[in-house]
């Protein structure tokens, strides 16, 4: 079992950015897929992008790639989202959530555990 804390969000400009942070508690944590996901009001919880076990693979949803960079630190449980070039669309509340598997990367439903969240708002 896996317990995660983001932290890190808060009020941006268009164009800014801001780095995201999800701190992992157990000794359990390299054995995870780390995804990043989040949701707009009125919207279904959304996928953003995702990082193998060994950090070897990233995956990101079309909406943020080349904005968007995860980054996994197995030595000391966190796993980041630095974001670029932030939009007015990108403000939700963002989670952090771990999986056991690759294969679905992208599927909330594959997550096992989740964080409570941390909102990101951009303003135009």
């Amino acid at each position: 079992q896996v317990q995660l804390v983001e932290s890190g969000g808060g009020l941006v400009q268009a164009g800014g950015s801001l780095t995201l942070s999800c701190a992992a508690s157990g000794r359990t944590f390299s054995s995870y897929v780390m995804g990043w996901f989040r949701q707009a009001p009125g919207k279904e919880r959304e996928f953003v992008g995702a990082v193998t076990r060994n950090t070897l693979f990233t995956r990101y949803a079309d909406s943020v790639n080349g904005r968007f960079t995860i980054s996994r630190d197995n030595s000391k449980a966190t796993v980041n989202l630095q974001m670029n070039s932030l939009k007015p669309e990108d403000t939700a509340v963002y989670y952090c959530a771990a999986a056991l598997e690759w294969n679905s990367y992208s599927d909330r439903t594959s997550y096992n555990y989740w964080g409570q969240g941390t909102q990101v708002t951009v303003s135009s």
